[in-house]
């Protein structure tokens, strides 16, 4: 932990432990000679804006196993404020829910070249079909989902606080 201006401005960093990928096995070993460097790699092709903290180290001898370990360090919560959900309506939360998702999926959206991505994509609506047919899929998947928890609470299987 680190301070800032003052003991209320705190900044915790952490370092986390990367392992190979999952995915190693059916894409191939990763370019990347550290796991941590991977991952941090990953996470800035991936997000429009980075943790200015991110980033990635060897710990040359584990201190348990006397073996290297490869690590991402980053910001551990970067929020400095935040909405007191508590006695919110639920207009109020709703709005705040779309405002938070909005707000989560700028940050992972990245935008590449329009121009090389159309002529990756070349001209026939394979692509078009397949992120049509995904987003069906995957509403579908949400309204099951919505369906079973329902169910829960009907059945008593999950604790739910009607609207106020």
């Amino acid at each position: 932990m680190l301070l800032g201006l003052d003991s209320s401005d705190r900044l915790f960093l952490q370092a986390r432990e990367a392992s190979r990928s999952v995915l190693e096995r059916f894409a191939g070993k990763s370019e990347s000679s550290n796991q941590g460097q991977r991952v941090v790699e990953g996470q800035r092709l991936m997000q429009s804006a980075s943790d200015i903290f991110l980033g990635w180290l060897s710990e040359p001898l584990g201190l348990e196993d006397l073996k290297p370990h490869n690590l991402y360090g980053r910001q551990l919560c970067d929020s400095k404020i935040s909405a007191d959900i508590s006695g919110m309506r639920p207009s109020d939360m709703a709005r705040y829910a779309r405002l938070c998702a909005w707000t989560l999926a700028r940050a992972h959206a990245r935008s590449g070249d329009s121009v090389a991505i159309a002529g990756y994509l070349g001209c026939s609506q394979v692509f078009d079909r397949a992120i049509a047919q995904f987003a069906e899929a995957y509403a579908d998947q949400n309204e099951r989902d919505h369906a079973m928890l329902i169910d829960a609470i009907a059945t008593r299987r999950v604790q739910a606080q009607p609207e106020l």
